[in-house]
Formats: C-alpha cells, structure tokens, sequence
C-alpha cells in the first residue's frame, strides 16, 4: 500500500523548500550564480554530488552520473526539501529519469524554459540559447524538455576564459573578464540568428550577467534564477492577507 500523500512528511531540516544538487567545482560563483547562497531570498539547501565535474557534464550520454545525480536527490528529499533543482543545464537529458525517480517535482535545467518562452514572442520570432559549450550541446538536449531541436544555440568557445576557470577550477578571473566574453557570445548569436526575440540561458554560470546581456541586446532574458523563482514560487506560494 502507497503512503498517505497528505500525512506528515518525516524530515530532518525545516523551513527550506528547495534542495539544490551542485557539481563538484572550485571557480568562483560570483552573486547571482545558483550555486552563491546570496543570490536566492530564501532558504536553499546544497548537496554536492561527489565525482560529477564540469568536464563530465558535456558527456552524460553514457547515463554514469544518472545514479548518483538520483541518490543525492532522494537524500536531499529525505531530509525535507519540497523540490529539486541543479546547477548544470545539461542535465536536461536526466528531466524524465530523475523526475520519476523522486517523490517531489524535479527541474534539471534551464532549458525547460524554452518551449514556454517560445510560445510568449511574437509572429517570426524565436528563442535562441546561449551554453557553456555550444557543441557540446544536442537535439537530444532540447527534446528532452520539449523544446525545439532545431533552436538556434551559440557559446562560449572552447578557448575562453569562462571555460577554462570553470574547468580548470580557477577562482581568480576577474568577474569583468567573464563578463566580457559572455557579451560577445551573445551578440554572435544574436548577430548569426537575427530572429532571435529572447534567449534562455542554459549554463547557470551565465545568470549573473543576464542583465548585462539584456540591456546590450535589447532583449528578454530567462535563465536558472528565473527558472528557480517560478518553481519556488509553486512549490512555497506567496500567502497574501485575507482582507
């Protein structure tokens, strides 16, 4: 027999309705990235998942880091968060597995925004998505959150400092640098795919210069802070006063 949904949960921890699963990294996380506690108005819990790299998050195909990506988020759960969310969009390949495999709703990546974004433009628009490695990044991806494989996908190159920190672990690069390169990545998308009415942010290293890239571009921008917001918000609703 199933437990009673609506009984009392056992839990360790109160008051923290987010669980959010972190890979294992050493480069700074300036404000705004999800894995800087000061970015969020509300309590988070992290639970970082030992052996997951950032060079491994390019190559999940192989499904190794299915299973321990599912055991922190079912001990993140037994310990009482409400939801789950991730610090790498590219466990978007993971949305069905990992969503099945918990008892509390589950957001992977980003890139669930895509489909609802889509359908906001208007007439001849379209979302364009900018990634930590844009050839790293599939039709496999976007179809696993219901997006459109053909989405139009720029980065930032192989060669640049953002990557190379976020690799190699250096914690050192000035917050200008970065924000630099990710400008100049989404102006070449935006230059290549001049369609483009709004862009979703796949890496959730790029949300700290959302506003940068939305006040140089002149577009909307959704990226894992807004994903969060809107998941948080469903998950722990705003109680206005009666009267």
């Amino acid at each position: 027999m199933s437990a009673d949904p609506s009984a009392p949960r056992r839990r360790t921890y109160w008051g923290v309705t987010l669980g959010i699963l972190m890979v294992e990294t050493h480069f700074r996380r300036f404000i705004g990235d999800i894995g800087n506690a000061r970015t969020w108005p509300f309590p988070v819990q992290y639970r970082v998942v030992r052996g997951a790299r950032p060079q491994d998050m390019v190559r999940l195909q192989d499904g190794r880091l299915l299973e321990p990506f599912t055991r922190a988020a079912q001990e993140l759960i037994a310990d009482g968060v409400a939801g789950i969310v991730t610090t790498c969009g590219f466990l978007a390949l993971y949305q069905r597995e990992l969503a099945a495999a918990c008892s509390v709703p589950v957001a992977t990546s980003a890139l669930l925004q895509v489909p609802v974004v889509a359908r906001t433009l208007p007439a001849g628009r379209e979302v364009g998505v900018l990634t930590y490695a844009p050839e790293a990044l599939t039709p496999a991806h976007l179809a696993a959150v219901g997006a459109d494989p053909a989405t139009p996908i720029g980065g930032l190159a192989p060669g640049s400092e953002f990557r190379r920190a976020i690799a190699e672990g250096d914690a050192t690069v000035p917050f200008e640098v970065w924000r630099e390169e990710v400008l100049a990545a989404a102006g070449e998308l935006v230059r290549l795919h001049p369609r483009i009415g709004a862009i979703v942010c796949e890496c959730t290293n790029l949300t700290p210069f959302s506003a940068a890239i939305s006040e140089r571009l002149g577009l909307p921008v959704f990226d894992a802070v807004s994903l969060v917001h809107w998941f948080h918000a469903g998950l722990h609703p705003f109680a206005f006063p009666s009267r």
